[in-house]
Order: structure tokens, then sequence, then C-alpha cells
């Protein structure tokens, strides 16, 4: 029994098909021999992430941080040009702004969607006027943003907005895939997301011209020319052929792994909503979250450390909300247009364990174990 209780349970990990179609895809890499930087499962891979996204046009990168920074490239986003982001999101959405020399300036949640508040994204084109290159708006957790207002404010002052969906592949605003509101969308498939190929990520748009730059400068900028010449700056930012086979396969489940996410936080929110105190992430009627990360706001006597050390004690893991980017000593210079919603979430909020690989009986133990603390 002792062993059993110790086994560990993870925050979020990879989680492959059971009918291994991944190995499908990557055998036929090894088959044709193309174990290199782009190939047959990268092109089918972007044209198959486009078409469940909605997507025209998509770009399959490295990472989700390069993915944003080649948007931010394709926004033409440069030097002293001022781009608003959320502050509460994980590091990888504001370090691209520094990457391209341009400056951030980071925007408070709301309590109702937990991502950019468009109160204070007006406040903040107010104060910075046509500086303002693009806007990241961040669906944080799965959670989708709310795209209307957004938009309509962005449009207003003719920014462009990049959408960093990393978190939110397969979650819906209003019957719309996020990512596909703004001018470039973003998705992630590192370890932890809903979808993995161990690292990768992917650039959206409607816009082909875009795309297809972006795919130019993430080849090293190597132009047509049978010697090697480069006009502009390039980067090795392209998926792996092996790795677009991964992609492929875990894809082919995507809908089956948001319906467990939702199964978990349905779970969770049934044992111990009822607790002195708890409350959960907000699903609002307009938003089809993925439930990618089931997240826990604490506003009683108990507090997230409290939880987090007894979990780690019985070998779960958990984690505290994303600390905010303008309380981050990195960007500490930087302007914060807001209040205090993002810090109240960080400091109150805690991310059980939501692998889709859980079983009830791992659910229940996690829930028995929180509810002997109250």
């Amino acid at each position: 029994m002792d062993e059993q209780k110790k086994e560990k349970i993870w925050l979020a990990s990879p989680h492959m098909s059971d009918e291994c179609y991944e190995m499908q895809y990557i055998q036929e890499a090894f088959d044709s021999n193309w174990i290199a930087p782009l190939g047959t499962n990268v092109n089918e891979f972007e044209k198959e992430l486009a078409a469940k996204t909605g997507a025209k046009h998509a770009a399959a990168m490295a990472s989700g941080t390069s993915a944003i920074h080649m948007a931010l490239k394709a926004a033409g986003v440069g030097k002293d040009d001022i781009v608003f982001c959320p502050t509460l999101t994980f590091s990888a959405t504001a370090n691209p702004i520094i990457y391209e020399n341009a400056t951030p300036v980071f925007i408070d949640s709301d309590y109702e969607t937990w991502n950019m508040n468009p109160r204070l994204l007006e406040s903040a084109f107010e104060k910075y006027g046509d500086r303002v290159k693009a806007v990241i708006v961040v669906h944080l957790y799965g959670l989708s943003a709310d795209m209307d207002k957004i938009m309509a404010i962005c449009n207003r002052y003719n920014v462009i907005v990049i959408e960093d969906a990393a978190e939110a592949l397969g979650t819906y605003y209003k019957g719309k895939h996020t990512g596909t509101f703004g001018k470039f969308g973003i998705f992630s498939f590192n370890g932890n997301k809903i979808i993995t190929t161990s690292g990768g990520g992917m650039v959206v748009s409607d816009d082909e011209e875009r795309i297809d730059k972006i795919r130019f400068w993430s080849t090293q900028s190597r132009e047509k020319a049978r010697h090697y010449q480069h006009s502009e700056l390039g980067f090795n930012y392209r998926m792996s052929n092996v790795v677009a086979g991964i992609g492929r396969g875990q894809l082919k489940v995507l809908d089956q792994r948001v319906i467990k996410k939702k199964y978990i936080f349905e779970f969770y929110k049934r044992e111990l909503g009822k607790l002195d105190g708890v409350d959960f992430m907000p699903i609002n009627n307009w938003n089809e979250p993925n439930y990618w990360l089931s997240v826990m706001i604490l506003n009683g006597p108990v507090k997230p450390l409290q939880i987090m050390e007894v979990l780690e004690i019985e070998n779960i893991e958990s984690r505290p909300v994303w600390k905010p980017m303008h309380l981050q000593p990195f960007f500490a210079e930087h302007d914060y247009i807001g209040g205090d919603v993002s810090e109240k979430l960080f400091e109150n909020g805690i991310c059980l364990p939501s692998d889709t690989k859980m079983t009830d009986e791992d659910l229940e133990r996690i829930c028995s174990i929180i509810k002997e603390i109250w």
C-alpha cells in the first residue's frame, strides 16, 4: 500500500497515443532516411494543424518561443517599439520582445478571464498611442481571453495582434479556435502541453506571404542560389521531420485529451469546490477551454504552499500559478498597467496535477490528501 501511495503523479507529462499513431510517422521518416530538418512530416503537420484550427497557413518551428519571435519579426516589431503583453504568463511570451530590441509594457488580468483586461488595454493605448507596434494576447491555462473586446480595441488603433495560444490548442472562443483571431497565432508542443512533440511550436496565419517569410527567416534566410546566399539575418528555428511525425500522431488524439482534461477539472471541482475558501479558474459561457491545467484558488486559511508541500511528500507534482512578469527581476524596469489581480492569482493559486494518464484512483488519492489539510 505504501509503495502505491508513493507512485509519482505528474503535473502534466507527455502522453503518447494508445494506437501508436506517432510511431507510424516516425517510422516513415526512418524508412525514407529523412532524419533531418524539414520533410514530409513537417509539411503535412503544418497542413493538418492549420486545418484543425481553421487557419489558412502554418509554419512549424523548433519551439513556441521561436514561433513568437518570428511572429513579432513578421509584424515588423523592432528597436524601441512598444509591445503590450499580459503580465500573468510564462516568460517565453515576453522574452522574444527583447530579442527584437523592443520594449514590453505589461498589462494586468481580470478575474472574469484571468487574461488581459480589455479596460486596461484601452488605458495602455491612451498612454502610448502610436508607439505601439503589436499586442500579444495570452490564453492562459487554456482559458480564452475576451477576444471580441480585445480585437475591437486593437483594430481601432490599427495594431497587430499576436495570440499566444501555447497552452490553448483545442480551446474555442465563441465557436472559433483560439490563435485565429489575430494576425498570428502561436502554439507550443512542449512536453507538458496537451499534445507534444517533445519540443516544438507553430505559427498560424491567414497571410500566406508572411508565413512564407517566416519559413525563410527560420531556415537561416537561405536564398535560392547554387551557393549559400544570405541577404537577411537568419535563424535556425525549423522543426525536424522526426519531431513533426510525433506531432501528426498526437494531433489525432487531441480531442480525446481535451475530454480527459475537462474530466479532471470537473472531478476536482466536484470533490474540492465546497471546501472553505476554495474556488476554481473561471469557465465562461462563451469559452470552451481545453482545461490544460486545473487551477484552484484559495481565499481561506489554507495556502497554496501548504498543499504543494503535502503533495510533494506524497510524490505528487503541483505548481504555483505563473509569477507575473512585472514582478520578475529581469523585467522590473518595464512599465506595468493595472492593479493587483495577477498578483493575487499568483499568491493564491495552485496548479493541480492534470496529467491525462491519471486514473480515478489517482484523482481520489490527490483529493483525499488535500481534504485532510482542512
